[in-house]
């Protein structure tokens, strides 16, 4: 078992810096078919061993899509519940109705219970220059610890030619001097292009606060610098973070969330829809593609998440009376899940504060709390496409019917001009 690295900590536990939502810590393996088994997922970090009741595997290239660039979203909505809605049936056949976010409460009934992942994205991106060459350089923040006394950083670093001892000054919006100098110490072996840097700031004040942007998808910036589109940052700081976030520790956005507004969140409490707050860290697994050559194959990332005993007992309570578990985002369904299979596999005996989730959800999965969802529209190629696809037909999809299903979905949202992807529009399966 790999140890953990940075700032983890347990419950209640105070941490020297932000938690870091990419280090390699405890997690576990589950089997499609078979659940949290030691005997079906016997190494924790690959992926589980094929058994009788696992369903038949998806071949990556199923989950590919053809996606005009004009189609990718590089600004929000305003406001943010004026997003379009695609609104169809768990079947997946047909739509129900096309609507917008703030038609919401048309959709949902008393007694139902939205799910929403409060987590609070980091600032985590970081831009500045070499000092010896004046060269450009770009990082991602991934976790921080003391060493010595003195603050470090985990982080990606994109340069040429980085060695120990090189020196880079980081700058804060709109290329101004932020005060922060990182110093590369050594290489971090436990994530590719990672170094350990040494945070060295002049002035009072958190250094990752001082010097950190927000960390958007790489498409959106890249479909921006192609429209010569300047977007001040403030919209970005304001926009890429959910109205509700509070805990911070993520590298992306959990997208679903970020179409409610306060007014929104008002008018469901109204109409008797319960809410039940969880808290995924996304990290940097979110920006990368499946590129085995089977979904089943790929290795999936780690991601803390946590549960309150309250919060479960609300999911169960309205299980068990029959009412509707609505997953607001893919990272809310996850913790849902990952929840319920480690409660399955203990026979309910224990309530983790929190677990590290490697769960991989594809066609045939047996979803066991969450019986509807509202998510954006995701990128080909991805884990999050799988998960949506394996939502559609059922809570016992056999095959890839569910895939087929979101794909035409898909051809039907370009047709009518839905935005894609973070900033985009949203679809709602109930």
């Amino acid at each position: 078992m790999t140890e953990p690295t940075g700032p983890i900590n347990g419950p209640g536990e105070a941490s020297p810096g932000y938690f870091s939502p990419v280090a390699r810590v405890w997690g576990s393996s589950v089997c499609n078919g078979c659940g949290p088994d030691a005997t079906c997922a016997a190494l924790l970090f690959a992926p589980a061993p094929a058994c009788a009741n696992d369903p038949p595997v998806l071949r990556t290239a199923d989950l590919d899509y053809e996606l005009p660039e004009s189609r990718i979203a590089t600004v929000p909505a305003t406001p943010r519940d004026s997003a379009r809605l695609m609104v169809i049936g768990r079947d997946g056949r047909e739509v129900l109705q096309h609507a917008i976010v703030r038609d919401l409460p048309r959709f949902l009934r008393a007694g139902d219970v939205l799910v929403f992942n409060n987590t609070r994205v980091l600032p985590a991106r970081l831009i500045g220059r070499r000092e010896d060459t004046g060269g450009q350089v770009e990082g991602l923040f991934l976790g921080s610890s003391l060493v010595g006394g003195t603050e470090h950083w985990t982080v990606l670093l994109r340069a040429k030619k980085v060695r120990e001892g090189m020196r880079f000054s980081l700058e804060a919006e709109e290329g101004q001097p932020s005060g922060v100098l990182l110093v590369a110490v050594s290489r971090d072996l436990s994530e590719g292009g990672a170094w350990l840097v040494r945070v060295e700031k002049s002035g009072a004040g958190a250094a990752l606060e001082a010097a950190g942007h927000i960390p958007l998808p790489p498409y959106i910036l890249k479909a921006r610098e192609k429209q010569h589109a300047g977007i001040p940052e403030a919209l970005d700081r304001d926009r890429y973070q959910t109205v509700y976030a509070k805990d911070p520790g993520s590298v992306a956005a959990p997208t679903a969330g970020l179409h409610f507004t306060a007014e929104l969140l008002a008018r469901l409490k109204e109409i008797g829809v319960e809410r039940v707050d969880v808290t995924l860290h996304v990290g940097t697994g979110t920006f990368r593609p499946v590129e085995t050559e089977t979904v089943e194959d790929h290795p999936m990332h780690s991601e803390w998440c946590s549960m309150s005993i309250a919060a479960v007992g609300a999911v169960r309570g309205a299980r068990a009376q029959g009412r509707r578990v609505i997953a607001v985002g893919t990272t809310s369904a996850r913790t849902l899940e990952s929840y319920a299979s480690h409660l399955e596999a203990h026979e309910g005996r224990e309530i983790p504060s929190y677990l590290e989730t490697r769960l991989l959800i594809t066609p045939g999965y047996p979803w066991r709390w969450v019986s509807g969802m509202l998510t954006n529209f995701h990128l080909p190629r991805s884990s999050l496409l799988a998960m949506v696809g394996s939502f559609l037909g059922g809570s016992l999809a056999e095959d890839s019917a569910g895939i087929a299903d979101l794909k035409r979905l898909y051809r039907e949202a370009i047709a009518r001009e839905y935005r894609f992807y973070s900033y985009g529009d949203a679809m709602l399966i109930v």
